[in-house]
C-alpha cells in the first residue's frame, strides 16, 4: 500500500518497438516491464496514432495482474509546444497538441494520452515531466544562420535534467548552483550546457551534433543538398537516412555498440576508426558547448545507454577531462526521471505546471 511518503506512481514510456512500464513506491522501483510490439504487429498501422489502442491494451493487460491503486500516472512527454522544465498536468490542450504533432511526429507524443487514459481508471492525475520540447534557450542560441530557419530546443530533456540533478547530489550541491555539460548518448545524442538546472542550448539530435548509432547528426550542407535533389531519394527516404539509417548503421550496418566493440576486438580497423570518429564528434560538441558557459564548467556528465561502454567512456574522458572532471551516470534513466518529477510534485517540493 502507498503511504504519504511513498505514493504509488505508474510510469509509461512508449518507444518505437515497445512500451515500457514501471511501478514506483516513492522513488523505489518495485516492478518494471518492457511490452514488446512485433514489427508484424506495427506494420498493420498506417499512422502513429493508429497504434494507440494496441499500446493501451498492452498496458491494461499488464496492469490486470497487478493489485495496485495508483496515486499518479506519468507518461513520456513528446514534441509539444515549447515549455519550461518541470512536471505538467495532462490537459486537453496537451492531448490536442500531441495528436496534432505541433513540432513533429514522434512516438513519445503518445505518452501523455496513454497516461491520461490509464489515470482515468484509477481516479488520479496524469502528468508528463520535462518533455522533449523543454525550451530554456538563450536568445543567441536560436539563430541558425538564416531567418527562414530557427534553431529549436528539442532534446532528451528528461534524462539530461535528471542527470544534472543526480550529478549535483553526488557532490552535495543544489543543481541551481551548478554549471554542467550533460551528454545524453543513446540512439540519438544530445549535448547540452546546463546552467542552474536550465538547458540553455543543445544540439537537435535529429538533425545536428555528433553522429550516433542510428543518426547522421549534422552533415555538410552542400553535398547534402545535392543528395536531396539527386532523384535517388524521396523526402521520406531522406528523413529516414538522417534518422534511423545514419551513423553506425550506415557505416557498419548495426546500431548495437556491443557488436561494434566485438568487431574492434577481432581486429576490424575500420570499425575502430568509425567508433573513434563518433567519440571525436561527441568530444567536439562538448568542447563547443563549454564556450556557451564561458569555460566555467564544473562537471561533464555522461549519461544514456552508450555510457555503459567502458571503452567509449575511457576514450571520451581522455579527450574532454581537461575541460572539467567527468561524472558517469550510465543508462537511459527515463522511468526513474519521470517518477522523480511526479514525486517532487506529490511531496510539494515543486508545483505542477499547467500546459502550455
Amino acid at each position: 500500500m502507498a503511504t504519504s511518503n511513498n505514493p504509488l506512481i505508474l510510469a509509461i514510456n512508449p518507444g518505437s518497438t515497445s512500451t515500457k512500464v514501471a511501478i514506483f513506491a516513492g522513488n523505489r522501483k518495485i516492478k518494471e516491464s518492457k511490452l514488446n510490439h512485433s514489427q508484424e504487429e506495427l506494420d498493420r498501422f498506417n499512422a502513429l496514432w493508429d497504434q494507440f489502442d494496441m499500446r493501451l491494451k498492452a498496458i491494461q493487460d499488464f496492469l490486470a495482474d497487478q493489485n495496485y491503486r495508483f496515486d499518479a500516472v506519468v507518461g513520456r512527454g513528446g514534441l509539444l509546444k515549447p515549455v519550461r522544465r518541470g512536471t505538467y498536468l495532462v490537459n486537453d490542450a496537451m492531448l490536442e497538441d500531441a495528436r496534432a504533432g505541433v513540432q513533429g511526429e514522434h512516438v513519445s507524443n503518445l505518452g501523455c494520452a496513454l497516461a491520461y487514459r490509464v489515470a482515468q481508471k484509477y481516479g488520479c492525475n496524469a502528468y508528463v515531466v520535462d518533455p522533449v520540447s523543454v525550451d530554456e534557450f538563450q536568445s543567441l542560441a536560436r539563430y541558425s544562420g538564416h531567418p527562414l530557419i530557427t534553431r529549436r530546443s528539442l532534446s532528451h530533456a528528461l534524462n539530461i535534467r535528471a542527470a544534472a540533478i543526480w550529478a549535483a547530489e553526488q557532490i552535495n550541491k543544489d543543481v541551481t548552483q551548478t554549471n554542467y555539460i550533460v551528454a545524453h548518448m543513446g540512439g540519438g545524442i544530445s549535448v547540452a550546457p546546463v546552467q542552474g538546472g536550465s538547458i540553455i542550448d543543445v544540439n537537435d539530435a535529429s538533425s545536428d551534433g555528433p553522429f550516433s548509432p542510428e543518426r547522421t547528426g549534422g552533415l555538410p550542407l552542400q553535398p547534402f543538398i545535392d543528395l536531396c535533389f539527386s532523384g535517388r531519394f524521396s523526402r521520406r527516404d531522406m528523413k529516414r537516412l538522417v534518422m534511423g539509417n545514419g551513423g553506425l548503421v550506415a557505416y557498419l550496418n548495426t546500431n548495437d555498440l556491443k557488436v561494434v566493440e566485438e568487431k574492434i576486438r577481432q581486429g576490424d580497423d575500420y570499425a575502430r576508426e568509425v567508433f573513434q570518429a563518433m567519440i571525436y564528434q561527441i568530444a567536439k560538441e562538448i568542447g563547443a558547448m563549454s564556450t556557451v558557459l564561458h569555460g566555467q564548467v564544473q562537471r561533464i556528465v555522461l549519461t544514456g545507454g552508450l555510457a555503459r561502454s567502458d571503452r567509449l567512456v575511457t576514450e571520451l574522458r581522455e579527450r574532454v577531462q581537461f575541460i572539467a572532471p567527468v561524472i558517469v551516470i550510465p543508462g537511459e534513466l527515463e522511468m526513474e526521471a519521470m517518477a522523480a518529477g511526479v514525486l517532487r510534485v506529490l511531496s510539494k517540493q515543486e508545483q505542477a505546471k499547467t500546459y502550455p
